[in-house]
């Protein structure tokens, strides 16, 4: 699952490569607001409805979930080298089981953490896995975390970065707990419809001989991403004083 950090024939960076690495660091500067935010037409939505709205709620849980790119680039990282479905089975689904318990105990029992700081963790759940990998903590530490465990708590920071979120958007009480949870289902219909995209594309990857001269170039782009959604959040909350 991870590689070493420096393998043998590596290329170099090219004009391509250069290019999708600027292209991350557009999205990572420019669109923070949209990791774990809701529109603003969804949240007036969600401000002015009350009582039990389970289609409303499934839709914006999946919509959350497909334009929400740190969680992609997370979701990227955890199959980046799985190869088994069980695998993938099983790291998704620990990955879910930790977003899915604090985005609802966090909602439910309004457990709020600074934004700046939860969307930080997030990136930095980024610049972990990409890390991850690229084996840089058997090279640099002569150690390997647990990736599952690693995974499942992560998912929990993830979590909360929607929860926060929501609670700022003073959902109903009415209708709580099945809203709630017609969101989660709607946020992992739509992990699963990123996962399937992803796995499409780097099933195809995978069978050409690009692949292992670029997965390194590829992880060190992610990372560059996480480290600058990072900076922005601790920006952010330095200038929020």
């Amino acid at each position: 699952m991870t590689f070493p950090l420096q393998r043998a024939g590596a290329e170099r960076w090219t004009p391509a490569r250069l290019l999708l690495l600027s292209y991350i660091l557009l999205l990572a500067l420019t669109l923070p607001a949209a990791a774990h935010g809701i529109a603003t037409g969804d949240k007036g939505y969600i401000q002015e409805i009350s009582g039990i709205n389970i289609i409303p709620f499934m839709y914006l849980g999946a919509k959350h979930m497909v334009t929400g790119y740190d969680h992609i680039l997370f979701l990227l990282g955890i199959v980046f080298f799985l190869y088994k479905t069980k695998d993938i089975g099983v790291y998704v689904s620990l990955f879910a089981i930790g977003h899915s318990t604090t985005m609802l105990l966090g909602v439910y029992f309004n457990i709020g953490i600074n934004a700046y700081i939860i969307d930080a963790i997030i990136g930095f759940s980024v610049v972990y896995k990409a890390l991850d990998n690229m084996g840089a903590f058997r090279v640099w530490f002569k150690y390997q975390p647990n990736t599952r465990l690693t995974t499942l708590v992560f998912g929990f920071f993830h979590g909360f970065g929607l929860s926060t979120k929501i609670l700022e958007y003073e959902i109903s009480p009415d209708g709580l707990v099945p809203n709630l949870i017609a969101f989660n289902v709607g946020v992992e219909l739509g992990q699963l419809l990123a996962l399937s995209g992803i796995l499409i594309v780097m099933g195809y990857w995978r069978r050409t001989q690009t692949f292992w001269r670029y997965a390194y170039s590829l992880n060190t782009t992610m990372m560059t991403a996480g480290f600058a959604l990072v900076g922005y959040q601790l920006t952010g909350l330095i200038l929020s004083f």
